[in-house]
């Protein structure tokens, strides 16, 4: 298949463009998480989260309405730490909701008891 040069170098261009933002961005109410360098937004004020706390924010935004089951998040975190418990997981929540309280008095991630974890709605 031959191009005319002028084609090809349009689509040369239109692949080395910049990736728009949003595509790396998950947004719940005034909370964004962004991927690109594993923080979290709250009306412009950048929270650094480790990979743990992004990796387990991620799975909330991308499920919003759903509760996700313990086991689920405690695989994300055996990913960097294989003695990993519900204990574990606890912390990294309450250390998320800590980190969240700073900026606001929202309360976005709710504990379903013996089940796992959700946003609030």
């Amino acid at each position: 298949m031959l191009f005319d040069s002028k084609e090809l170098l349009a689509r040369i261009e239109v692949q080395l463009r910049p990736k728009k933002h949003s595509a790396s961005t998950l947004k719940y109410k005034d909370l964004e998480l962004l991927n690109d360098n594993h923080t979290l937004l709250i009306s412009n004020n950048q929270i650094n989260l480790t990979k743990t706390e992004y990796a387990i924010l991620k799975q909330l935004f991308l499920n919003k309405s759903q509760v996700i089951p313990k086991n689920k998040l405690l695989d994300l975190i055996s990913i960097d730490n294989e003695d990993c418990d519900e204990n574990s997981l606890r912390v990294h929540i309450s250390n998320i909701r800590k980190k969240i309280k700073d900026y606001t008095d929202s309360e976005y991630i709710e504990s379903i008891w013996g089940i796992g974890f959700k946003l609030k709605d």
